[in-house]
């Protein structure tokens, strides 16, 4: 009778209904052919591969990304660049990261990098875990009492070649790096388990092979994978395969969609009747809800559009830079342009066209979740204003095809280019400016902190001098990547080697007291004149942090200072002194509960700075004259005391649990 009832409707409308009906129980029975496809696969004993990337010949072209091309060579994963081939050695799909080391050095005889390694035009970037194995090729001499790798393939009868790690410390061992024709730097991932003693044990080769860590950019996968899917990229977006189709974002419920067609076999008349009602009803409200749609649609368009921060030049009062205008003022990003190198970018030198001086900081990566974050942090960037915190000038478009920061440019260089680098002169830079320097970082992290931004990278190196030697503390704007309303975040640590907090590095807990414990290694930095890290230095002796800690201990801090600072001779500096080393001691405790706030940090500096006269406002010393100007602390002190009746009594300190 139903079906007699059902005939009255058009009999191909009814056709079509039943063949829907088969369609869809043939397709949720089977198994979606694309997630069949992209399962994932290796090259022999190496990792498995997956989205992004893919295998030709193994894997469809939609299983993957573009440029993540995986060929196996012999049983080994390799991905293929325009300028090289690398070895896929490990992949961490939840970092987004891979281990890779360059082909050339399994299968040349002469291995030693002729050029750096360039990522551009890549979706990869370094990763700020690596360090560098610098190579200087063709020079006139070698040096000497410094640790090297001999390029004997690379060398002459007149030139010299060879390989070192912290090129900084040969510089500060007065060698010059004018007497080799160039220089490549060449990344490396040190294995935690390995130290330096072991590298120094290897060939540059057996170094070199041991890889450095890519980051990649490409849609994340891990909402697909939960629900059981697979990911790809087909039809220039990315997609979810699914066993039963494939879905935008993640697995949709196939289960509702079984039981229904399973539900045919016993009932198929009773499901025509409704099929064909809804059917009809639908027509029937086509019109209507086409209508309401429409109207819909245009009151999200316009909602969208009201809601949109960023209108015109300027996104949340900052000013947006064009892409374009960046590459003219910095020279197409020209390397000789560079200012330095951190753990989220390049910073490069530029000139705008109103004449104003910059520097463009250029982001390693441009992913979803680092816009998301971009456009967080350019939000706390220009709230935060302090006198000793660069300033931000502006930014480019968050839709532009690079993530670019304008700060202001600081010309006189870092704290470390003064202490120990380049700029390095022994006497300028007085005990004088040197407790300015502490006290004005000082008060800028404090301010960070009560803003809950936590540096997470402060040394030298971050720390800028104006002409007259007042601080500028920089790259403090995108460290702050954690939630407000906790303690502390559990994340892999992150630094400078030398300056990270042990207790960060070992139970992945960032705190403020991170800051405290790295701002500690300034600290020994401004007092010591030395490098935080110098592999030259004794094997107990190579981070300044433990020499600090041991000669304070052992009351020998006068085997640290740096002897034009007069510590023997003026008796005002050897109290500041001693009580600034005592700072610094009790900063770099392991244990953060141990550390002082930086609100107690700054408030101790400031008293040691006044001679104990610290008020609410004390007075700013003035620092504006030359350093070469710079004159006598006190004049009519007393004699100094004799070394034995002056110095840190580990009594009046914690001990060092390291």
């Amino acid at each position: 009778m139903i079906l007699q009832i059902s005939f009255h409707y058009n009999k191909p409308q009814l056709c079509i209904v039943i063949t829907t009906i088969l369609f869809l129980a043939t397709t949720v029975l089977s198994v979606n052919p694309k997630f069949e496809a992209c399962t994932p696969r290796s090259c022999g004993a190496g990792p498995f591969i997956k989205y992004p990337f893919w295998i030709p010949y193994e894997h469809e072209s939609f299983c993957g990304y573009p440029h993540f091309e995986i060929t196996c060579i012999d049983n080994n994963p390799i991905l293929r660049t325009s300028n090289y081939d690398l070895l896929v050695k490990d992949i961490s799909y939840s970092n987004s990261s891979f281990t890779a080391a360059n082909i050339a050095v399994y299968e040349e005889k002469c291995s030693a990098p002729m050029y750096n390694y360039s990522l551009y035009q890549t979706p990869f970037s370094y990763s700020a875990e690596n360090s560098n194995l610098s190579f200087f090729y063709n020079c006139t001499t070698k040096p000497l009492d410094y640790p090297t790798y001999e390029v004997d393939c690379a060398k002459n009868a007149t030139h010299y070649s060879f390989a070192v790690f912290h090129k900084e410390a040969l510089e500060h061992k007065n060698y010059s790096l004018n007497e080799c024709q160039y220089m490549v730097n060449a990344p490396l991932n040190m294995n935690a388990s390995v130290n330096f003693s072991s590298l120094l044990r290897m060939s540059y080769t057996e170094v070199l092979k041991m890889g450095f860590l890519l980051n990649w950019t490409a849609p994340d996968c891990q909402y697909c994978e939960k629900s059981g899917g697979r990911c790809g990229f087909d039809d220039y977006k990315f997609l979810c395969f699914c066993k039963d189709k494939s879905y935008p974002k993640s697995c949709g419920d196939g289960k509702m969609k079984l039981k229904v067609i399973i539900g045919v076999s016993s009932a198929v008349v009773g499901a025509l009747a409704v099929i064909l009602g809804i059917y009809v009803y639908k027509r029937k409200k086509n019109i209507s809800y086409a209508k309401s749609s429409y109207v819909q649609s245009r009151s999200l368009s316009s909602d969208l559009s009201l809601n949109d921060t960023e209108k015109g030049s300027r996104y949340y009062g900052v000013h947006l830079f064009t892409y374009t205008e960046l590459e003219e003022a910095t020279n197409n990003f020209d390397s000789s342009k560079e200012l330095g190198e951190g753990g989220f970018g390049t910073v490069y030198f530029g000139k705008l066209r109103d004449g104003r001086c910059v520097a463009v900081k250029r982001l390693y990566e441009n992913n979803c979740r680092r816009v998301e974050q971009f456009m967080n942090e350019v939000e706390i960037l220009i709230r935060v204003v302090h006198p000793n915190l660069v300033s931000l000038y502006g930014c480019t478009s968050r839709h532009s095809r690079e993530l670019l920061l304008v700060y202001e440019y600081i010309s006189n260089g870092t704290v470390a280019d003064h202490l120990h680098g380049k700029q390095a002169n022994p006497g300028k830079i007085s005990w004088r400016i040197r407790m300015n320097i502490a006290v004005e970082t000082a008060s800028a992290l404090k301010y960070l902190h009560a803003s809950e931004i936590i540096h997470r990278d402060v040394k030298t190196n971050n720390i800028l001098l104006d002409n007259h030697f007042r601080v500028k503390v920089a790259d403090f704007g995108l460290s702050r990547l954690f939630p407000e309303d906790v303690t502390h975040v559990s994340t892999a640590p992150q630094g400078t080697p030398g300056y990270v907090d042990p207790e960060y590095h070992e139970c992945y807990q960032l705190t403020s007291k991170s800051d405290v414990y790295s701002f500690g290694v300034v600290l020994i930095e401004l007092i010591s004149s030395l490098p935080a890290v110098d592999i030259t230095r004794h094997r107990h002796e190579i981070n300044l942090a433990n020499m600090a800690i041991n000669k304070i201990q052992k009351q020998a801090l006068h085997e640290l200072v740096d002897p034009t600072l007069g510590f023997e001779s003026d008796f005002k500096a050897r109290k500041m002194i001693n009580a600034v080393a005592e700072l610094a001691f009790q900063c770099l405790q392991s244990s953060k509960d141990m550390r002082p706030s930086m609100d107690e940090v700054l408030d101790s500096l400031q008293d040691i700075q006044s001679d104990g006269k610290f008020k609410s406002q004390p007075e700013v010393m003035d620092i504006s004259t030359s350093a070469d100007d710079d004159v006598v602390l006190l004049k009519d002190d007393p004699p100094p005391p004799s070394p034995d009746s002056i110095g840190i009594s580990k009594s009046t300190t914690p001990n060092a649990s390291g």
